[in-house]
Order: C-alpha cells, then structure tokens, then sequence
C-alpha cells in the first residue's frame, strides 16, 4: 500500500471527527456535580469526612473486617486480621492484601473534600504475610487532575507490599 489515508469518519450531521476535545464540561457533570451526586444519593457531595465513613461502612469494607483507624490530608492507616482471608499455601491471600492497600488508597485519596477514583495501580508482592496487617497510605505528588499515592502494607515491622496507585479528581 501507498501512503494514502482512508476516509474520515463522518457523523450523520456533524461532518468528519475531529480529534481535538472539546471545551466544556466534563463527561457527568450536572447541577448535582459528577454523575448527578449529591449528599443525599451519592459521594460527589459528600465531605471527606463522610466519604471515609461510607469506605468504612461499606459491605465489601465489612466482609473483610477492614478498619480505617486513622486519616489525615492525602493519608491514611487500615488494618485488617487475615484469618479466615489465607490462601491454600496457608498465609494472607493476595487480593486480600492488594484490597487492604486499595482500601488506604482510597482513604487517603478522598480524605479532602474532592472525590476521587482510582484510574491505575500496581501492587508489589514482597513477603507472605499472616494475621494483623496495617496499610498506611501517602500522598507523593498531585497535579489539578491527578493524585500519586504509595501504600505500604506492613506485618509488624516487615513489609510486606507496596502499592502505588494514581487517583483522578472526578
């Protein structure tokens, strides 16, 4: 084939796409903010104190006997006892640590009053791990749409993950 192009897609009405975004609001936004939130049906409105009690509250949180124990600007402590959470190896499950350390993040990172998600991670398994775990979160770096935030989930002394996600400021 030569160097030519395929034709451009075309919406009825609308002439070709263009790849430039346009300017305005956001995808979901409304009167109500994100998606339509609002305290009353929803976390876009919450404050960052009552986000970190529905992250505690909720049942994912309470199946796992995860406990925010304590939060401050961009971080975060959770624990969790992993009896009853071990693999057939016998020691803590991965994604009970990866949703220990996700569960910190995400304290951490909804702590103000700006909701945020999660838009990646990456956890770094480095020993087997038994009974109490704490998570402690930190922010690292933030820009106007994003937060860097590091996880570090110990047993004791030893750590025994790293996780390190990146929040968007929906």
């Amino acid at each position: 084939m030569t160097g030519r192009k395929g034709p451009k897609a075309v919406v009825p009405g609308k002439g070709p796409m263009k790849a430039v975004a346009e300017k305005g609001p956001r995808v979901g936004d409304s009167e109500n903010g994100p998606r339509g939130a609002n305290a009353e049906n929803g976390p876009g409105e919450m404050t960052g104190e009552q986000r970190i009690q529905a992250l505690g509250a909720c049942p994912f949180a309470r199946l796992l006997g995860m406990e925010i124990v304590e939060t401050w600007l961009g971080g975060a402590r959770v624990v969790m006892d992993t009896t009853g959470k071990e693999n057939f190896l016998g020691v803590a499950h991965g994604g009970a640590i990866f949703s220990l350390a996700d569960q910190a993040f995400a304290a951490a990172a909804n702590r103000d009053g700006i909701l945020q998600v999660a838009v990646s991670v990456h956890i770094h398994y480095l020993s087997p791990a038994k009974g109490k775990l704490e998570a402690v979160a930190r922010l690292i770096a933030e820009t106007d749409r994003t937060s860097l935030i590091l996880v570090e989930v110990k047993s004791g002394e030893r750590v025994v993950a790293t996780f390190e996600g990146v929040a968007y400021k929906a």
